[in-house]
């Protein structure tokens, strides 16, 4: 067999070409292992989100609390003014701060531990909100808002210790109800977000995430309910963020900056509470009137109908001095962003539709209470000329018989 010999020329030739391709390979191997690490760091569910979440339930417990009184039963403090978010002499102002004490924490079956704190308004209703500290991803924050906006029942949790709660406080309520009406609402606070983007920067990266957190939903929603939730934001600074819906809320703020709209919101949710009162007052009061209507307007009936007016003019009354008194809890001045806000919260919550309710029957009551004014008068005045015309006819008698009356 005959030797093949290699010229030294060919073999450097040869390792040349398999050191080039195995520099291609190897760059190649590299590009590719960037890429997959460029995705991975960039996928959503990898962001680490830092915050809180925030349960906010209020309950109407009676017509007014006198909280001089009630600070003196509970030993409990006044709530701070919020610190102001931007330059400006001052903006909101409560007429008569609310009384906080701390409550026992919330455990739910899932083993979480909520942190809380009641809050007693003069107007009658008691803000309970528990918070829950929060760390993870898009994916974790998602789970957790459709859990705790479809599968749990805080008001039901939360009414067994206002109840006991209210047993020392009980000489300083005004006209406690037996029935307590409720409203609950969710605020997802999120302080910090890897890289610290901006509004803009986190909308257009995690905008379906949080209109997901938002409705409560962890399905992925389409394009234009996005669009829908994300219309309901406002923002003050280029690093904060506040997405408003009707059960639950997002927030990207500092602590400190945060603090304003939780106010807000439970502001706004307190307002609704207290509508809702005033529509189910006047609903009864006024099926109470048509009743009594339906049973005749006769000359009978009419006298029946001043004690009737007399208490529905009561109502109204009533109604007036508790709206006003609600509406004048809060003061906002000289800042148009808080005003602003406080408007899209109550708004999105459903405070003008009650509203407009209550307005409404407060007009029909008003309608029905001149009426029955007019038919007691006429009734009245009826009355008052038939007595007229029987003192005549007993006058004219006596006269023919020609005896003096």
């Amino acid at each position: 067999m005959a030797d093949i010999r290699i010229s030294p020329s060919f073999s450097i030739s040869i390792r040349d070409i398999c050191a080039s391709k195995l520099s291609k390979a190897a760059a190649q191997a590299l590009a590719l292992g960037r890429s997959i690490m460029s995705k991975v760091t960039t996928q959503p569910d990898e962001v680490m989100l830092h915050g809180s979440v925030l349960v906010l339930l209020q309950f109407d417990v009676c017509e007014a609390i006198r909280l001089d009184q009630l600070r003196e039963l509970i030993c409990a403090h006044i709530i701070e003014q919020p610190k102001l978010k931007q330059p400006a002499p001052a903006y909101v102002r409560y007429r008569r701060p609310p009384v906080v004490e701390p409550i026992e924490p919330l455990v739910l079956q899932s083993g979480e531990s909520l942190q809380g704190e009641i809050k007693y308004y003069d107007y009658g209703v008691l803000s309970v909100i528990f918070q829950l500290a929060f760390t993870g991803g898009w994916d974790k924050l998602t789970t957790l808002a459709s859990r705790w906006v479809w599968d749990i029942d805080f008001a039901e949790q939360a009414t067994e210790i206002v109840r006991n709660r209210l047993k020392r406080a009980t000489p300083a309520l005004i006209r406690p109800y037996e029935t307590w009406l409720s409203e609950d609402y969710l605020i997802f606070h999120i302080r910090e977000v890897n890289g610290s983007p901006s509004v803009t920067d986190l909308i257009q990266q995690h905008g379906s995430h949080i209109a997901q957190v938002v409705r409560g939903d962890t399905g992925k929603l389409a394009e234009s309910e996005c669009n829908e939730v994300l219309q309901s934001r406002i923002s003050y600074y280029a690093n904060d963020l506040t997405v408003i819906g009707w059960n639950a809320a997002f927030l990207y703020d500092s602590t400190a900056g945060a603090e304003t709209a939780i106010q807000l919101l439970e502001y706004a949710n307190s307002q609704l509470l207290e509508f809702r009162h005033y529509d189910d007052l006047l609903t009864k009061e006024l099926e109470r009137v048509y009743m009594l209507l339906d049973k005749g307007t006769g000359f009978l009936a009419r006298w029946r109908l001043a004690r009737s007016a007399t208490l529905l003019h009561t109502v109204l009354l009533d109604v007036a001095e508790l709206t006003e008194h609600a509406d004048n809890a809060i003061k906002f001045l000289s800042d148009m962003f808080s005003a602003r806000l406080y408007k899209l919260a109550a708004s999105k919550v459903g405070v003008p539709d009650y509203k407009n309710l209550v307005t409404e029957k407060v007009h029909t009551a008003e309608e029905l209470y001149r009426f029955m004014v007019d038919q007691f008068n006429q009734s009245r005045a009826f009355f008052l000329e038939l007595t007229v015309v029987i003192i005549l006819v007993i006058e004219l008698v006596y006269l023919f018989r020609g005896k003096a009356f």
